[in-house]
């Protein structure tokens, strides 16, 4: 049986770096059986992979690509966190923010970038409940940020 980490390589992905936090925190935190992952913006090798508002700078097609991103590395600072993703018994809740043109509200399409990811990684473990809220800004005008909250061995 496939594990995460070989989900991940099959399509032809590679986890990141743990992206240094921004600000005081950690990329996560376990207690118990839970792992809460901090908010994860789109960085690809220390800069944002993209910046502006959803609706107007950047596209939804662009955004639902960089919650992707975001997702890919929250599952990278769950690795750091438990060693081993095959420890992942289910994603609980994903949180998505999409920065936006006041116009549009089509947040739900964005964070499914970061759902449809879990899924391909996880399987059904990887389906979970889910917000998507549109925001009028996000740390370093980034369009998108996922957190999220993972139950594991």
């Amino acid at each position: 049986m496939a594990t995460p980490e070989d989900r991940i390589a099959e399509l032809g992905l590679t986890l990141p770096e743990v992206v240094a936090p921004v600000a005081a925190y950690r990329p996560t935190v376990r207690t118990g059986d839970h792992v809460y992952v901090s908010g994860q913006v789109p960085m690809v090798q220390g800069s944002p992979a993209g910046t502006g508002k959803v609706g107007a700078e950047v596209t939804p097609e662009r955004a639902k690509e960089l919650a992707a991103v975001c997702a890919l590395n929250a599952v990278a600072a769950l690795k750091a966190e438990l060693g081993e993703l095959s420890r992942v018994r289910r994603v609980v809740k994903l949180l998505g923010f999409v920065a936006s043109d006041p116009s549009f509200t089509g947040q739900a399409q964005v964070v499914n970038g970061a759902s449809e990811l879990l899924g391909e990684i996880f399987g059904e473990a990887g389906t979970h409940a889910r917000s998507a809220v549109g925001v009028a800004v996000l740390p370093l005008d980034v369009p998108v940020e996922v957190e999220m909250i993972v139950e594991a061995d």
